[in-house]
């Protein structure tokens, strides 16, 4: 099973607001969904998943564990709660949200707990996020590479984490960006600007197909439809090496987010 290069999120997005945001980008064709426990939208996503009419094996629907669930005890309950939330037997991909502050859980009761799940058919696959490379490490030295899908981490041109994004690729673990827009940042930057001027794109074109063309995948959010049209166009805009040169040097390690008490020790 490959990871959905194109989907939607659905970070600080609620009640009618994701419903709304969902049910649109259901309907311009969108078909991976991305949500997580603390996001405390589930059941409205998982409402507007219900009442789009889209076939449940058309989707790729994205969970994640929030900390507070970790512990081997409460994970697969936990996940439960999200699949009744979610109106489904299943999701397509589960991630560990953030990694266990101070260690409190160790890596590898978590992730088996999580490999568990998968097993017991919960989950189709199962993945991680805001991991570092020694998380990662340990995540593989828990379950295999072979069982982690993706590692969901902040990327943008700001922020392009080539440290974290080389290990993964070495270790067969693919790559999902979020923040990719760098908050909206990077909209305005003009040498993205310039690259969209040049294709006849909008700049968060440009931002999406520079992060697909090199292997993530992204998962956009919007609220208003004629961004969740535009977004979807990024994946048939293609950038020459010049163009993806142009943004590799927009790199500055400019990075978002990172709460206190919950990052890790970032590479």
């Amino acid at each position: 099973m490959t990871i959905p290069a194109f989907g939607l999120g659905t970070f600080r997005l609620k009640d009618d607001v994701v419903i709304k945001s969902v049910k649109t980008a259901l309907e311009l064709g969108y078909r991976a969904i991305d949500t997580a426990q603390i996001y405390d939208n589930e059941a409205a996503v998982g409402l507007a998943i219900k009442e789009s009419g889209v076939a449940r094996e058309d989707l790729f629907i994205t969970t994640k564990i929030w900390i507070e669930n970790l512990d081997k005890n409460k994970l697969i309950p936990g996940l439960k709660e999200s699949l009744r939330k979610l109106h489904t037997d299943y999701v397509d991909l589960t991630l560990i949200h953030w990694p266990s502050p101070n260690d409190a859980v160790p890596v590898a009761e978590f992730m088996q707990a999580l490999l568990t799940a998968k097993n017991e058919g919960l989950t189709r696959q199962i993945g991680i996020s805001n991991f570092t490379i020694d998380l990662m490490q340990q995540a593989i030295d828990a379950v295999g590479a072979e069982n982690i899908a993706t590692n969901q981490i902040e990327l943008s041109p700001y922020l392009q984490n080539r440290k974290v994004v080389e290990w993964a690729n070495k270790h067969n673990i693919h790559i999902t960006s979020y923040m990719t827009l760098a908050y909206g940042k990077a909209l305005s930057d003009e040498v993205i600007g310039q690259i969209a001027l040049k294709h006849n794109a909008i700049p968060a074109q440009v931002i999406l197909a520079w992060a697909m063309k090199l292997g993530y995948a992204v998962i956009p959010s919007s609220t208003k439809r004629e961004n969740l049209q535009s977004n979807l166009q990024a994946q048939i805009l293609t950038l020459d090496e010049d163009d993806m040169s142009a943004i590799a040097d927009l790199d500055r390690n400019d990075r978002l987010v990172s709460p206190e008490g919950l990052a890790p020790a970032w590479d």
